[in-house]
């Protein structure tokens, strides 16, 4: 991994004063540069970029789109799920552990932001699973 690099993602939101609630207060986004349609946010030192547009709408299930962090650190992730619990943000699937008694072992939850965007967090025990594991044969859940 290449630690001078830094990850970018721009996603729809429908107001920028609800996305600095939801990401700011929220989840604990650093925010960066504004505009009145625009809201620039730093998570966990990547960059996250709301843009209003008149187009949301919900999708069905986790999949195809979602986006969030995998943490190295399963009490970082630990902290960010108690503050997603104390700020009662909308919990798309809630915490649970996924492939257990596995190489692909991981602790995971899903957001649902004010817009329909989902996030998910996850902790892998094997750290090995992150970009490996690849004889396993899985990505996600089966359709």
């Amino acid at each position: 991994m290449d630690s001078t690099v830094l990850f970018h993602l721009a996603f729809p939101v429908a107001d920028i004063p609800s996305a600095k609630d939801f990401y700011v207060a929220g989840l604990g986004c650093q925010p960066g540069r504004e505009t009145a349609n625009s809201l620039i946010l730093n998570l966990y030192g990547h960059q996250l970029v709301a843009h209003t547009s008149p187009d949301l709408t919900p999708q069905k299930g986790i999949y195809p789109r979602h986006f969030g962090l995998v943490f190295l650190s399963e009490p970082a992730w630990e902290t960010l799920l108690h503050r997603a619990q104390a700020h009662q943000i909308t919990f798309y699937q809630s915490e649970k552990r996924r492939f257990p008694g596995t190489p692909l072992e991981h602790r995971t939850f899903f957001l649902q932001d004010p817009f329909y965007n989902l996030l998910e967090f996850k902790y892998y025990c094997h750290p090995s699973a992150i970009f490996g594991e690849v004889e396993q044969g899985l990505v996600g859940d089966a359709p």
